[in-house]
C-alpha cells in the first residue's frame, strides 16, 4: 500500500487535469468531515513555558531590577495558561521575594500551597486529553521538591521581616510534608528527605529559644544531608555540626553530645552560654539558575526504508537544537512508517560561585568575616526526581505515541476506502501527510518546571555582639573579587537577622 503512494506521487506530474477534477472534490469532502478530529488534535498539543519569558526574567535579574522580574511574570500571567496555574503562582513567588515584597509573595505562595493540594485529583477529560497529545495538556502538579520548596521561601519570606512565629508555622508544614512524603517513598535512596529544609527549620527553632525542637530538626537535617550526600553532592555544612554539639550540650543530652563530639573531631563550636548575649546574621543566598528542560526526540521506524530515512534525516536519538519540526513533520508524514516519542532533558545551569564571603562590622571599624557553605543543590534535586520518573515517562511515551500512529493508520485506511478504488492512492497518501506528520508534530515532552529557583543555595552565620553593623557581601568574580551592595542593620541581644541575596553567576 505504502508503496503505491509513493508511485503515484511519483507520477503525479503525469496525472491529467481531469482526474484531478475528480480527485480533489472527493478528497477535500474527505478532509472537511475529518476536520473536527484534526482541530482537536491541534489545539491539545501543549505547549511548553516561554523562553523568552524566562530570558527576560534573568535578564532583569542580571541587572539587579527584580522589580522588573516580577512584573514580567505578572504581566505573562494568560501565557502561563490554566494549565500552568501552579507554576506562574511559584514563579511569582519567588521574583517578588527578590523584589522584597515578602507579603505579597507569602499571599500568592499559599495560593500556590493550596493549588498542590488541589491537583492531587486529576480529571478523566485532562488524563485522555495529554494522551492523544502530550503531558502538556495535563495541568502542572509541581515536583516534590518544588513543593517544599514553597513552605522554604515562605519561611525565608517571614524570618527576613522578623515574624519567626509565622515562620515557625512554615518549618511545621515542611516537617509534615517531609514526615508524609517518607511514609509515601519508601526507597532511602529516592528524594524522600531535605536537608536543607531541616536546617533552616533548625534555625528558627532556635532564633526562637526552642532549642528542644531545634536539636530535633538539626538532628533530622544531619541524616537527611547523610542519605541525600551520594547524589545530591552536598553534604551536612560544618555549622550544622556546630549547632548540634551546641544544642545537645545545652539540653544536657550527654550521649548525643558524646557521640557527636567523636563524629565531629575537628569542628570548632562554641556552647550556647557564651552565646546567650550575642545577635546572629543568617545570609541565604541563592546562586545560579535552575536546569531547564529541552526534548529528547527518539525517531523509531518500524520498517527498512523508514529506518534509512531517519539514518539520512539525523539520527534516530535527536535534540531539538538545529532542527526543523515542520520539515520533520511533513517528511515523517509522507513515509508513514517512523513513530516519534519524546522525552525530557535536563540542561544543568550550573553556578561559578563556590562560596561567599560575609563581612560584618561595626560602628568602632571592628569586623567579623564568615564564608558561606552550600546548603542546597537544586540542579541535583531535579535530576533526581526526573531520573526516579523516566522509566514511567517512556513507558507512557512509546505507548501515547503508538496509540496515535495507530490511529493515524485508521483514519488513513477510512479515507481510503471511502475515495473508492481509484483515488484510493492519493487520498491515502494526502490523509497520511496530515494524520501521521500530526502525530509527529504533536509529540512534545513535559519541559515545565520551576525555573525561577536557583542552582544552589549556600547559608552564612555569624555570631556578633548587639550594635550597629555594615553588611558587605563579596563573592568570585572573573580575575578577582566583586563586591555585592553593602547595607546597615542593626542588632539587638537575642535577635537572629536574616539576609537574602539573588547571585545569577
Amino acid at each position: 500500500m505504502r508503496e503505491r503512494r509513493w508511485r503515484t506521487f511519483s507520477a503525479s506530474c503525469q496525472v491529467p487535469r481531469t482526474l484531478l477534477n475528480q480527485i480533489l472534490p472527493r478528497f477535500a469532502h474527505g478532509l472537511i468531515s475529518l476536520l473536527p478530529f484534526l482541530a482537536v488534535f491541534v489545539l491539545l498539543t501543549g505547549c511548553g513555558p516561554s523562553v523568552n519569558r524566562y530570558l527576560l526574567i534573568e535578564q532583569s535579574l542580571l541587572a539587579g531590577d527584580p522589580q522588573r522580574a516580577a512584573a514580567i511574570v505578572e504581566q505573562t500571567e494568560k501565557e502561563y495558561g490554566a494549565k500552568q496555574r501552579l507554576l506562574y503562582q511559584m514563579d511569582r513567588g519567588m521574583v517578588l521575594q527578590l523584589a522584597g515584597q515578602y507579603q505579597q509573595s507569602s499571599a500568592v505562595l499559599e495560593q500556590a500551597e493550596e493549588e498542590v493540594e488541589r491537583l492531587y485529583t486529576r480529571t478523566i477529560r485532562s488524563e485522555t486529553a495529554a494522551f492523544l497529545t502530550n503531558d502538556n495538556a495535563l495541568p502542572y502538579e509541581g515536583d516534590a521538591y518544588e513543593h517544599v520548596m514553597i513552605n522554604v521561601i515562605k519561611a525565608l519570606n517571614y524570618a527576613v521581616q522578623g515574624q519567626l512565629q509565622e515562620a515557625l508555622v512554615e518549618a511545621r508544614r515542611i516537617d509534615h510534608r517531609l514526615n508524609v512524603l517518607s511514609d509515601r517513598v519508601k526507597d532511602a535512596d529516592r528524594y524522600r528527605n531535605d536537608g536543607f529544609a531541616r536546617y533552616l527549620s533548625g534555625i528558627l527553632y532556635e532564633a526562637t529559644g526552642d532549642l528542644n525542637n531545634a536539636f530535633i530538626a538539626y538532628r533530622n537535617a544531619y541524616e537527611a544531608y547523610g542519605s541525600m550526600q551520594r547524589w545530591s553532592k552536598v553534604s551536612a555544612p560544618p555549622s550544622l555540626r556546630s549547632d548540634l554539639l551546641r544544642t545537645a550540650e545545652a539540653l544536657g543530652l550527654t550521649t548525643e553530645f558524646a557521640e557527636y563530639r567523636q563524629a565531629f573531631p575537628e569542628v570548632q563550636w562554641q556552647p550556647s552560654s557564651s552565646q546567650e548575649q550575642l545577635a546572629q546574621v543568617v545570609m541565604i543566598s541563592y546562586n545560579g539558575r535552575a536546569p531547564r528542560k529541552e526534548d529528547l526526540f527518539l525517531d523509531l521506524p518500524i520498517s527498512l526504508d523508514a529506518l534509512q530515512l531517519v539514518l539520512l534525516n539525523r539520527g534516530v536519538f535527536q535534540s531539538p537544537y538545529g532542527r526543523d519540526r515542520v520539515a520533520d513533520s511533513v517528511l515523517y508524514g509522507l513515509n508513514g512508517e517512523v513513530v516519534r516519542v519524546a522525552l525530557p532533558r535536563l540542561v544543568a545551569q550550573k553556578t561559578r560561585v563556590i562560596s561567599e564571603s560575609m563581612t560584618l562590622t561595626d560602628s568602632l571599624g571592628h569586623s567579623v568575616t564568615v564564608r558561606s557553605e552550600p546548603a542546597q543543590n537544586i540542579t541535583a534535586l531535579a535530576e533526581k526526581i526526573l531520573s526516579e520518573r523516566l522509566p514511567s515517562i517512556t513507558v507512557k511515551a512509546v505507548a501515547r505515541a503508538a496509540t496515535k500512529f495507530a490511529m493515524a493508520e485508521g483514519i488513513t485506511r477510512g479515507a481510503q476506502h471511502a475515495a473508492g478504488r481509484d483515488d484510493a492512492p492519493w487520498v491515502g497518501l494526502l490523509v497520511a501527510l496530515l494524520t501521521h506528520g500530526l502525530a509527529v508534530a504533536s509529540e512534545e515532552a513535559d519541559k515545565r518546571s520551576w525555573q525561577t529557583l536557583p542552582d544552589e543555595i549556600h547559608i552564612a552565620r555569624a555570631w556578633v555582639p548587639p550594635g550597629q553593623y555594615q553588611v558587605s557581601i563579596r563573592l568570585p568574580g572573573h580575575g578577582g573579587i566583586e563586591g555585592k551592595e553593602r547595607q546597615t542593620i542593626a542588632l539587638t541581644e537575642g535577635q537572629t537577622r536574616f539576609i537574602i541575596q539573588r547571585v545569577m553567576q
